[in-house]
């Protein structure tokens, strides 16, 4: 029997499995509380902590390339720039969070969280929110949302730790140890990986260095309870990374082997006061959180080693209320005051500093007219210091005609991103950028059949994207938008369009056995008016793609899965002449427990040995074994 992690019952995030067991499953990211899947009208997709202890992965995007509307993007191997893309959006258009706290980069052109540096370590809950977001989650939530969550306190003593080695080096250690002490609950942990790595520029196309990566990071977690109705939540992450990238060196300025890395160093800080009134009915939290990222890129050979340094801070206060009205009627409010900062300097040159601020404040409603039916809706305004005040609004119900073995979703959306510090203050800004916008709308359906042993579910989507904020090239005469920018500046010149649908279907027809499919059908394409690429797809947006997962435990105790993830084609260019190869994954896992508490594991990742590129001339592994030992208590 697989180990499994002992988590606190009273944990903000329910770490229930992804199963055809849909109406048990909650979730907190559709609506900032606890609510059963069955009972939310938006698209949700959750990874629970057996599901991430059986794929074995090592970096969080190979966890999220198999949901579905989901992409994934890299310059290379693991721990290089990282983009996700939820249903054609922009990867900084989606909102990622680690423990409630935002990770959006300030300091980022784009503003957006690069995956590259965030590995599975001690995260043991994941969940994808799909579609624009914004009433809960604010600026950046177009595309949707991804929440993050590491391990929670235990009332019990709970330890869990794991080691791996194998392809080039790989090695990693990852340990957590959680306990409750009187009033004090604590969660703490911390992990190392190493690997030689692969050479970013592809070696089919000359690479032949390796740009290896290494990554230290911890987690903790405490919480305090004053009184019964009165706690402290103390929440803390960091992340330590240094990865090869490869770089542009002259005469050429081509993309070439050099021993070019990068550095990124990643804190989180969460501070909240959690108080229970009118006998529970009223929950209220204020808190404040802390993020602060450095990057920087070092070239040896070059005559200025430091080509490119930045930092992001943001600061972000909060309260947050719900209210239990009737046994009918659920309020969800609070407000918001975010303050963002960013530093950035390229080849040892003068400084770009910028900052800004938002505040916000949001009211939903849940609503249980009759039985069966939730609806919710809710609105939100956000003030910015510089382009002023936004207004965004959604709507969405969830119906079971028969106690949750059919459910009807429905919803419409609206989302917003404030333009970047980057965009709005440095060399190239524009102080009178408005914020990009995004309309989304869909329906759904969710069928289980034969009892629990089999759920299909379909989602058709439609998102319209408008005054997105792309980079304007400019040449003499300087006028207009371009008068004193000779290299260029922003502008809100661009419209999208992503339609498409998904299709999801779990089988377990035995408890050894279970069998599940993603397939997502996408096309996004550039609706921006007069443009001439109107109508052509997105860049590296590919139409098609599908996975299968299956797993089996087998009598004598081996636990055996295999993994298959097929990516189309796409584009790396607007006018759609430069094609990215559509590609084929095929991985297979074993596991086997020694006892109760110790587990063996491997892997094989690409077993075909796939040669392909998510981003043209940049390498990706090809296969790779590793095994490994879990141990749990």
């Amino acid at each position: 029997m697989r180990p499994t992690l002992k988590l606190a019952a009273s944990s903000v995030l329910a770490l229930v499995s992804f199963s055809a067991h849909a109406d048990d499953t909650v979730v907190v990211t559709a609506t900032r509380t606890e609510e059963p899947l069955a009972q939310v009208g938006r698209s949700v997709s959750v990874i629970d902590a057996e599901t991430i202890a059986r794929r074995q992965s090592d970096a969080v995007t190979d966890l999220l390339r198999n949901l579905p509307g989901i992409t994934v993007t890299r310059n290379g191997g693991i721990g290089t720039s990282t983009s996700v893309h939820i249903r054609g959006a922009e990867s900084e258009q989606t909102v990622v969070l680690i423990d409630g706290v935002k990770l959006n980069d300030p300091s980022a052109p784009g503003g957006g969280f690069n995956f590259g540096n965030l590995l599975v370590g001690n995260i043991a809950h994941v969940e994808v929110l799909r579609g624009s977001q914004s009433v809960l989650w604010g600026s950046e939530a177009i595309g949707g949302v991804i929440n993050l969550t590491t391990l929670e306190p235990t009332d019990e003593l709970a330890a869990n730790a794991r080691a791996e080695y194998g392809w080039r080096s790989t090695r990693e250690i990852v340990g957590n140890v959680s306990q409750k002490f009187g009033r004090v609950s604590a969660s703490v942990g911390a992990g190392e990986f190493r690997t030689d790595g692969i050479s970013a520029l592809s070696e089919r196309r000359g690479g032949t260095e390796r740009d290896g990566f290494r990554n230290f990071g911890a987690n903790a977690k405490f919480n305090i309870a004053l009184s019964d109705t009165v706690s402290i939540d103390l929440r803390g992450w960091y992340a330590n990374g240094r990865v090869g990238i490869d770089g542009f060196p002259p005469p050429d300025f081509d993309l070439a082997d050099t021993r070019e890395y990068s550095r990124t160093r990643e804190l989180v800080s969460y501070s909240a006061l959690n108080a229970a009134l009118l006998e529970g009915r009223f929950q209220n939290r204020v808190a404040v959180a802390y993020t602060h990222t450095d990057r920087e890129n070092i070239d040896p050979d070059a005559f200025i080693t430091q080509t490119f340094d930045a930092t992001g801070r943001n600061t972000r206060f909060e309260y947050q209320g719900t209210l239990e009205i009737t046994e009918a009627l659920r309020a969800t409010f609070g407000a918001e005051s975010e303050r963002s900062r960013f530093t950035s300097a390229s080849f040892g040159g003068p400084p770009t500093r910028g900052e800004a601020r938002i505040d916000s404040a949001y009211l939903q409603l849940i609503a249980e007219p009759v039985e069966g039916l939730t609806a919710t809706a809710g609105a939100r305004h956000d003030d910015h210091d510089m382009f002023g005040g936004k207004t965004t609004a959604a709507a969405s119900a969830a119906w079971t005609p028969n106690a949750g073995a059919t459910v009807l979703r429905a919803s419409f959306s609206e989302g917003f991103k404030a333009p970047t510090l980057y965009q709005l203050q440095s060399e190239y800004g524009n102080m009178l950028l408005r914020p990009e916008s995004a309309r989304s709308w869909e329906a759904g359906i969710t069928q289980r059949l034969f009892g629990d042993t089999f759920e299909i579910n379909a989602t058709a989507f439609r998102r319209d994207a408008r005054d997105l904020i792309n980079f304007v090239s400019c040449f003499a005469p300087l006028v207009g938008i371009c008068t004193d920018r000779p290299f260029g500046t922003y502008d809100n010149v661009a419209r999208a369009r992503a339609e498409g649908v998904e299709l999801s279907m779990l089988l377990r027809p035995i408890e050894a056995l279970s069998l599940e499919a993603n397939l997502t059908h996408l096309s996004a394409e550039d609706r921006s008016p007069a443009s001439p690429t109107y109508g052509n797809e997105l860049v590296r947006r590919p139409q098609d793609t599908f996975s299968a997962l299956v797993d089996y435990r087998w009598p004598f105790g081996l636990e055996t899965g295999i993994t298959y993830t097929h990516v189309g084609r796409a584009f790396d260019d607007p006018a759609n002449t430069q094609r990215i190869d559509a590609y084929d994954l095929v991985d297979l896992r074993l596991a086997y427990a020694l006892t109760e508490t110790v587990e063996l594991q491997g892997r094989i990742e690409n077993l075909l040995d796939e040669q392909y590129e998510t981003v043209p001339r940049y390498g990706m592994p090809g296969r790779a074994a590793y095994v490994g030992v879990r141990f749990a208590y």
